[in-house]
């Protein structure tokens, strides 16, 4: 009789049930309904914790759960706001002025499938790569996809995410920074004293709670950007030996 072995499946259930929230995201905005696909972002994000997290209590790993966690990963974070971002390009676009609707100008906006192409690539390099311990080199993918996923959510509160042009260009902007070799802060504590790099993660905590409580969905944009400066300003300090 074969024995199975349920433990050592759970983190790779996990991953999996991440996909097809990435999936369910990628309908929503076919449907047009561009806040569900935010939210099923989160929700796929919330498994990505999960997945690792698990496999670390449970204590079982396995080489194809590394490789499915980024399978799953590309299409959650690379695919699923990258299709929100492109129905809310489609929206801005036709709210502009008859004469500003070219050709030309639609097409720029099929640039936004550099995300999940960039998104890609920062995962294979994720996966070879030892020193990303501490600290990631480069936005990591999920951080990415709540700053674009929920662009129209914050569009209520920053006018000028309403604008086709502003969109576009920040869509490619944190495209390059998912490859841009640039020390992002790690949100997984070792431990909880308010020393070293913790004070920065215990910083950007604050900070988007304090967003969350007043922007409510809007505030992911402002959050993981406050996340950027914060990660950016810190390790600056840090090669001055400043703290």
């Amino acid at each position: 009789m074969v024995k199975i072995n349920i433990k050592q499946h759970i983190p790779n259930t996990l991953t999996c049930l991440n996909l097809v929230c990435g999936c369910f995201s990628t309908m929503a905005s076919l449907n047009g309904n561009l806040t569900f696909a935010a939210i099923w972002i989160v929700v796929a994000a919330v498994f990505d914790f999960c997945d690792g997290l698990s496999a670390r209590i449970l204590k079982v790993t396995s080489a194809i759960g590394k490789e499915l966690d980024s399978l799953s990963d590309v299409v959650s974070f690379g695919v699923a706001p990258t299709m929100i971002v492109y129905k809310w390009l489609t929206i801005c676009y036709f709210q502009m002025p008859p004469a500003s609707q070219t050709h030309f100008v639609f097409l720029c906006s099929y640039l936004v499938f550099l995300v999940p192409a960039l998104s890609a690539v920062r995962l294979a390099r994720f996966n070879i790569d030892t020193k990303q311990t501490e600290n990631f080199i480069g936005m990591p993918t999920p951080a990415n996809a709540l700053f674009l996923g929920f662009i129209p959510a914050a569009s209520e509160h920053v006018t000028m995410l309403n604008n086709y042009w502003v969109v576009l260009v920040f869509a490619i902007f944190f495209a390059f920074l998912l490859v841009t070799p640039i020390n992002m802060i790690s949100l997984k504590f070792k431990n909880f004293k308010l020393t070293g790099m913790n004070i920065a993660r215990y910083l950007i905590l604050l900070v988007g709670l304090v967003l969350f409580f007043v922007f409510k969905l809007g505030a992911f944009p402002l959050i993981i950007f406050g996340y950027l400066l914060i990660s950016i300003f810190y390790h600056t300090l840090t090669n001055l030996e400043v703290i």
